[in-house]
């Protein structure tokens, strides 16, 4: 196996602008515009739990970095930099070359250039690590704890495909391969929502984005809120093979499926027209469904405006599998 050092030198060194970072030193030195303040964020993937084995590599360094810049989303932050740590069990050139590609593919694309981290031998699962760091005004930036009654509630994208993907390969959904093929990249290669975040800036109260289900992520806004919100279920964006679904399962992967990597986010009624022209701007679906109230909870309205009883549970990383 070749060391650390060649395994960095060969697929993750890119020159890097000498004004942001120091380069070939024990750390980076990162500098951030005056009057913002420094978003850091950290996410760790391992191999059986958060991704399957036979994972496209490309696939899987997309979203290594996606799931850590959809944080900076949250917060409305611009994308400054990141590191990589990387545990493997054995070295593969064509594995760690295509990783690398996907890495990098996101790198390129939020500029936010790779400007260290660690690599190391695994026992034998593979091991992600990936910090990201951004900068915000911190008198705008995007928190989950300044939500406002009568606000409207909005989320980004389409619900259920990352999870029913995720369902159907770990095997505890029958695997139908037109479903599969459908709802596969939602699961594998989300796309962060960085341009939306900072189009929110100024707009939106409060934001988080969606990575252990809408349920319970939106539950984070409504506790440090100290609001509550009513949902009404016939107007979330569903994707189209989740009319096909029985409502329970339905149910299970548009409330509580993770793997979404949308943002949910709270603004004023009087932003609405803003909110839709950014929409339309961002080519990106953004759907009212639901308000914060002032009693706390949580509840979900079918389309008849009956309370949805035995909500679903949400992701728990010390339960379930992959």
């Amino acid at each position: 196996m070749a060391s650390e050092f060649d395994l960095i030198e060969r697929y993750f060194k890119r020159p890097v602008d000498p004004a942001l970072l120091g380069g070939g030193d024990d750390c980076a030195l990162l500098s951030v515009t005056p009057g913002r303040r420094l978003a850091v964020s950290k996410d760790l993937l391992l191999e059986g739990r958060h991704f399957f084995s036979d994972v496209d590599p490309y696939l899987l360094g997309h979203k290594a970095l996606a799931v850590n810049l959809s944080d900076l989303a949250a917060m409305g932050a611009k994308p400054v930099a990141c590191m990589l740590g990387l545990g493997l069990p054995t070295e593969s050139d064509v594995w760690l070359k295509a990783f690398a590609e996907g890495f990098y593919s996101l790198v390129d694309r939020y500029q936010c250039p790779l400007i260290g981290g660690d690599t190391t031998r695994s026992q034998r699962d593979i091991v992600l690590s990936v910090t990201v760091f951004g900068e915000v005004d911190d008198t705008l930036a995007l928190r989950r704890s300044t939500a406002k009654i009568d606000d409207d509630i909005w989320i980004s994208g389409q619900l259920g495909a990352a999870d029913l993907a995720c369902r159907m390969l770990s095997g505890e959904f029958a695997l139908q391969a037109d479903w599969l093929t459908l709802t596969r990249e939602a699961l594998e290669q989300p796309i962060p929502r960085v341009e939306l975040g900072l189009a929110l800036l100024g707009f939106a109260h409060s934001a988080i984005d969606v990575s252990d289900g809408l349920l319970q992520d939106l539950g984070h806004i409504l506790t440090q809120s100290r609001v509550g919100a009513l949902i009404d279920e016939s107007l979330l964006p569903l994707h189209p093979v989740m009319q096909q679904l029985p409502l329970a399962a339905r149910r299970q992967a548009t409330l509580a499926g993770g793997d979404l990597y949308e943002l949910v986010f709270t603004a004023a009624v009087s932003a609405r027209a803003t909110i839709e022209q950014i929409s339309q701007t961002l080519n990106l679906r953004l759907t009212r469904i639901g308000k914060i109230v002032e009693h706390t909870g949580l509840t979900v309205l079918d389309a008849l405006g009956n309370e949805v009883t035995g909500l679903p549970d949400s992701y728990d990383h010390f339960k379930g599998s992959a």
